[in-house]
């Protein structure tokens, strides 16, 4: 018997869903409200959770890292009145089961639980999987839901040898987790070939991928195995990837259809047995429907998916990083271990971290560089680009933004520029637009969002912007 919790505002659709679990033979508990709903989350261990993403006090999309912080997290279906695609691709990232339209039937009504319990019945207990090295986790931290839906990926692909595709932001750590992959994988004891396919010389990319033979080119005083026969048995990990021109993108696709292909200047066809783990800060996708990234290569590269989410979506996870990098750097550099003081976290906290961990390792390498002996790490340890950032950030949220845009103009001791005066007139008046159409739909965001011409997704985005509520 399963448990099942049910968050939706509209009641009828509740009731009809709680009579189909209850006639399945699970245990069934329903709110109309999200903060309820969560109260009953908190107090029992659910299999499955539906929510509905509009719900009177709250997002049932942000709830999603809530509901998957336990180790045994239940499998989540969104339900929404309106589809919206951004939406879909939010919910899936964050580790949704599931994202749909309020179902019609009364049996696609239940379909969604069917399947999710058919996969939780076949899942394998963790404590009967096999667990990833400890040295594959040294470099990849976090204790967030997104780091652990990675580590779920991991896992699952490393168990297979399907090729892989890793996206996200420069400095994420996509290289380490093509490593992790391959180090738990069958093919750990064999090499671990990393290709940068930005820096391949255009001249020498094929050159530097299927080798050479002697006197193929002016320079080719010998023979040369290329980089995909050193990856015989082993792991192929071509970063950035998006990088890699279309013709040797058409080779490349050769290679992976036949497991074969000829140096630069040989006769005969080598064969190489490797995976292919990619990854990419690119889109894809919107490069193969501009023609600049071969669609039949995409579909190759990405049999698994998986997406690294950046710093900013992850605060939970910025303590436990700085924990491990201060301990690091500081050994490195043969020191006492420093300490940091609750504002120090917090300023990193409230960063927003464009570069992601990368950038975040180089930070803290400057801090304690200038912090030198003083034992413990303050705000002011930061580089000044940060704190510049922050000190900025502090005074744009402590300002009040008059009425009249021409009032700044008088307060303020310097003039300012037309862009300021500008944005401070546009933010009063769609402030004032939106207020007064929430109010004139009575808070019916579908009605607003046909009145406005705005998509529902863009509308919501205004709303949280301007802090005006749909109540």
């Amino acid at each position: 018997m399963a448990n099942v919790l049910i968050i939706d505002k509209n009641a009828d659709y509740a009731d009809l869903l709680c009579v189909k679990v209850a006639e399945l033979g699970h245990k069934v508990s329903k709110s109309q409200t999200l903060s309820e709903g969560m109260r009953w989350f908190e107090s029992e261990e659910f299999d499955v959770v539906f929510v509905n993403d509009q719900m009177p006090d709250g997002r049932g999309i942000e709830a999603i890292p809530r509901f998957l912080e336990r180790p045994q997290g239940p499998e989540v279906i969104i339900i929404t009145d309106e589809a919206d695609p951004n939406q879909a691709e939010s919910a899936i990232k964050q580790g949704a089961w599931d994202y749909c339209e309020r179902p019609s039937s009364e049996q696609a009504v239940i379909l969604p639980l069917v399947r999710a319990l058919q996969y939780r019945s076949k899942k394998a207990p963790d404590n009967q999987r096999a667990v990833l090295k400890e040295e594959t986790l040294q470099d990849i931290k976090g204790k967030s839901p997104q780091m652990k839906s990675v580590l779920e990926l991991v896992h699952r692909a490393a168990e297979s040898d399907v090729n892989v595709l890793i996206g996200g932001e420069t400095g994420t750590g996509k290289e380490l987790v093509a490593w992790a992959i391959h180090t738990n994988s069958r093919r750990s004891d064999r090499n671990f070939v990393v290709v940068d396919c930005a820096a391949l010389p255009e001249t020498l990319v094929e050159s530097t991928l299927f080798g050479h033979e002697k006197g193929a080119f002016t320079g080719a005083d010998k023979s040369q195995i290329g980089l995909i026969k050193q990856a015989d048995g082993g792991t192929l990990f071509l970063d950035e990837v998006g990088e890699l021109s279309l013709s040797v993108q058409k080779s490349f696709l050769r290679v992976l259809e036949e497991g074969s292909f000829r140096p630069v200047g040989g006769a005969n066809e080598v064969n190489s047995d490797f995976r292919i783990i990619a990854a990419s800060n690119r889109d894809l996708d919107e490069m193969a429907k501009e023609g600049h990234f071969r669609e039949d290569l995409l579909f190759r590269l990405r049999s698994l998916n998986i997406d690294v989410p950046p710093l900013r979506e992850r605060n939970d996870d910025i303590e436990v990083l700085v924990e491990y990098y201060i301990e690091e750097i500081c050994s490195r550099y043969s020191m006492e271990k420093k300490e940091y003081s609750p504002e120090f976290i917090d300023q990193l906290k409230s960063y927003d971290w464009p570069g992601n961990v990368r950038e975040l390792i180089n930070a803290l390498e400057r801090a304690i560089a200038t912090a030198k002996i003083e034992p413990v790490l303050y705000p002011k340890h930061l580089p000044t680009y940060i704190r510049v950032q922050m000190a900025r950030n502090s005074v744009t949220e402590k300002e009040d933004t008059p009425a009249n845009p021409a009032e700044s103009v008088q307060a303020q001791n310097t003039f300012p520029t037309l862009n300021e005066v500008r944005e401070s007139a546009l933010a009063n008046i769609e402030k004032k637009y939106l207020e007064d159409l929430m109010s004139h739909t009575k808070g019916d965001v579908r009605k607003a969002s046909r009145i406005s011409g705005l998509s529902r997704s863009r509308l919501y985005a205004l709303l949280k912007k301007r802090e005006v509520s749909t109540k």
